[in-house]
């Protein structure tokens, strides 16, 4: 299984969710997207989006200083 990686870092809301939206368009079901934000506003906005599109957040955690790490994974 293969996974995008994207860096969001500095992009500020909406960006972080328009760029995930627009990325998992690009992958196949099943297929993961990897993402490290600085936004907190990604903490709320994520998982929302993640409900509301019908894809699955996997993991979502802080990482370094401000950074957030989380995976998404295309349902469908």
């Amino acid at each position: 299984m293969s996974s995008t990686v994207l860096d969001l870092k500095g992009l500020m809301c909406p960006l972080p969710v328009v760029k995930i939206a627009n990325a998992i368009k690009k992958v196949e079901i099943g297929e993961l997207i990897e993402a490290t934000a600085s936004d907190p506003g990604v903490l709320a906005d994520i998982p929302a989006w993640a409900r509301s599109s019908g894809n699955e957040l996997v993991t979502m955690e802080k990482v370094e200083g401000k950074v957030i790490r989380f995976v998404v994974k295309r349902i469908r």
